[in-house]
């Protein structure tokens, strides 16, 4: 894998675009995993380096790192104080409006890494945001129910950070992020790999905005959206103007 894509950096922060599919730093859950974010970005720049805060595997995007341990305390007491604003965004299945989810998520426990953990946990508060960006209808038929198939681009904004909030919460509502291989529906999974040539989950992290620990100063970094997100809304538009142009 080539260099990490650094999009800030200064004395005490460094901020990159992780790629979806890699972890952030080593886990003996993930044995088939060969490169490792943190470790990349330390050989990368030469000195050590602190994650502040953690994305999925397959969630790419924005992942910010302190460089020295103090800072990495400063920016960990932001995130736990749900200091930092958050802003991520998806492609999900169907047509999908604004509003705002408030629905309590039980913990995701891991078989083996949390045997011995709280099993009867109640549900924890969990409240995500979300914008419809764009929507498009193509002449699919997916599944057997519609002759069409429809998906939204949506912005979204955890108001929490429960495990798998957004993928949760967008398959609570029965519109699960395409290419989510555990919350999602296989069937749209599969249309976008053979339609697409996509194999990703179409989630990302796209904006980050807090105050830096030492300047105080409000710091707003932010990505585009992910080209491959668009595929589906281009390959509409595409279709559009051939029917148009009678091509």
């Amino acid at each position: 894998m080539s260099d990490l894509t650094i999009v800030y950096e200064d004395d005490c922060l460094i901020a990159i675009d992780k790629p979806s599919g890699l972890l952030v730093h080593r886990s003996w859950l993930a044995k088939d995993a060969h490169e490792f974010a943190l470790q990349k970005l330390r050989d990368q720049i030469g000195q050590h380096v602190f994650p502040a805060h953690r994305l999925d595997r397959p969630t790419s995007g924005l992942l910010l790192f302190a460089k020295d341990a103090d800072t990495a305390r400063a920016l960990t007491t932001e995130f736990t104080e749900r200091r930092v604003a958050k802003r991520y965004h998806a492609v999900v299945r169907g047509y999908l409006g604004d509003g705002v989810l408030d629905y309590p998520l039980r913990e995701e426990l891991d078989k083996i890494a949390d045997k011995f953990a709280d099993q009867d946990k109640a549900p924890q508060p969990a409240v995500t945001g979300y914008r419809c960006l764009q929507q498009v209808e193509l002449p699919y038929a997916v599944s057997k129910k519609h002759a069409t198939t429809r998906y939204t681009l949506l912005e979204l904004s955890p108001q929490t950070g429960r495990k798998h909030q957004l993928r949760r919460h967008m398959a609570h509502l029965r519109h699960p992020i395409v290419g989510d291989t555990h919350h999602g529906d296989g069937r749209h999974n599969a249309f976008f790999r053979a339609q697409f040539d996509c194999h990703r989950l179409l989630l990302a992290a796209t904006g980050l905005r807090f105050q830096h620990p030492h300047t105080k100063q409000a710091v707003a970094l932010q990505l585009p959206v992910p080209e491959i997100f668009l595929a589906a809304f281009n390959s509409a538009e595409a279709l559009e103007r051939r029917l148009v142009s009678g091509a």
